[in-house]
């Protein structure tokens, strides 16, 4: 297996395309998409209130899907933004495209919901939650679109810069460039990929996404609710969109046919990119000859071993997630607590990585093993926090308990993997268990 420092490998078939990226040879990200069952998340729709719930403040919308999208308050009004941002708007998060974050500053009123929406109006809504089980999509007002350099808030006039560009200099710059260009008071994200990019460069992202938004609109106003009047990229192309940055080494294919379209979409927006998409010629199937396959295996399995012999057990609810941390075969060397503090810092790499590759969301408790002195804690909270800003979702983490738990939160936007990928057991109903052998016996007895 060939182990490029940066890498994304797309297989494609006719009923599914799989994603993953690759860094020095170890898979750190996947998506799926599959047949009818693809990705909404971005569709633009023209969607119909059936009905308002002043109780909740929130909506349900029909924009022609099985479930019915739900729309919060706060997604319908426009707020005065309160993003994570310093004072030229430094963005959190903007890579992650998720601008549908920003918040109401507490002091700001809300007004009720049944006095902004009724039953029966028609409304222009984004996607920004998939379906998750019994829930229907999350949608919003805010419309964004994205481009390969910015990324078009058409509800605000916010100026954001990524995290990641992190030169003073470079951060000005490009603010002042996003000020000129910018059209009908309209806001926009700048993005990674706008790093060292020039004003014509910038525009011509501009121009192109404001030109959309009003193509969007003008079918929107032709359309009879619901409708979806925008689809976003395939999942092929938005991986070139949104994750082939300038330190990714190349982007690999199996299929001449996808491998040709994306070379043509890289040929039209970003054409300095396009001699490095490559097409697969290896014997064997791609994933196989990349070791995705056997990783993706492993991400299926509860139990994950670290280097030293301890291990962490993954279970994951409908109501949360919990991870447990386990000495495992590592009996240490000198203290106890040299032990614990070891095993700590070891798996909170491992904790990390494995939230972001079977993207794991919503209410996670990490049950750490108990660790007597303060700078431990410290020291392992700290190392959690420092190996979490590299992580694309936004988290919202809690100092560890005396009994070694940390509470925590990781956005979740889309399924997890094991949810993706796997069902429950018939037998079970996915409990993990099923009766005993002597239970089933003496319940024949008693029959």
């Amino acid at each position: 297996m060939e182990k490029g420092n940066k890498l994304i490998v797309i297989t494609s078939a006719p009923y599914e395309t799989r994603v993953a990226t690759l860094e020095s040879g170890i898979l750190v990200d996947f998506l799926l998409e599959r047949g009818d069952d693809r990705d909404i998340i971005g569709n633009i729709f023209k969607g119909k209130v059936i009905r308002v719930l002043p109780g909740m403040q929130a909506a349900f919308v029909d924009i022609g899907i099985e479930k019915a999208g739900f729309l919060y308050a706060g997604d319908f009004v426009t707020p005065r933004l309160e993003f994570d941002s310093d004072e030229h708007g430094n963005e959190d998060h903007a890579e992650d495209i998720d601008i549908h974050e920003a918040r109401f500053p507490r002091e700001q009123f809300i007004p009720p919901i049944e006095g902004l929406i009724r039953e029966g109006q028609h409304l222009i809504v984004q996607v920004a939650k998939e379906p998750l089980g019994t829930k229907g999509a999350r949608i919003t007002s805010h419309i964004t679109l994205p481009g390969r350099y910015l990324v078009l808030l058409t509800w605000s006039g916010h100026i954001g810069i990524s995290r990641r560009i992190e030169d003073p200099v470079e951060r000005e710059r490009l603010h002042e460039i996003v000020e000129k260009i910018r059209l009908n008071g309209m806001g926009a994200i700048v993005r990674t990929a706008a790093e060292g990019k020039t004003d014509s460069e910038m525009k011509a992202d501009m121009d192109y996404l404001v030109h959309h938004w009003d193509t969007i609109r003008k079918k929107g106003e032709a359309a009879s609710a619901p409708a979806l009047i925008h689809r976003e990229l395939s999942l092929s192309l938005r991986a070139v969109r949104d994750m082939f940055t300038a330190d990714m080494d190349r982007i690999v294919v199996d299929s001449e046919e996808e491998h040709l379209r994306i070379r043509e979409f890289a040929s039209q927006f970003f054409p300095g990119l396009r001699d490095r998409i490559e097409l697969f010629q290896g014997g064997q199937p791609i994933f196989e000859h990349y070791g995705i396959e056997i990783e993706l295996a492993r991400a299926l399995d509860k139990k994950v071993w670290l280097k030293s012999g301890g291990y962490i057990v993954i279970e994951q609810t409908e109501a949360l997630t919990v991870i447990d941390v386990n000495t495992g075969k590592y009996v240490g060397r000198s203290s106890l607590e040299e032990t614990t503090a070891k095993i700590n810092l070891e798996a909170v790499k491992e904790i990390v990585y494995q939230l972001r590759l079977r993207n794991i969301g919503g209410i996670i408790i990490i049950d750490f093993i108990d660790m007597k002195t303060e700078e431990n804690r410290e020291k392992v909270y700290q190392t959690l926090v420092d190996a979490l800003r590299a992580d694309r979702s936004k988290t919202t983490i809690c100092k560890i308990s005396e009994l070694g738990l940390v509470e925590m939160t990781r956005k979740r936007v889309r399924e997890s993997l094991s949810r993706s990928l796997s069902e429950a057991c018939p037998y079970c109903s996915g409990e993990g268990i099923i009766k005993s052998k002597k239970t089933i016996c003496y319940e024949i007895f008693r029959a």
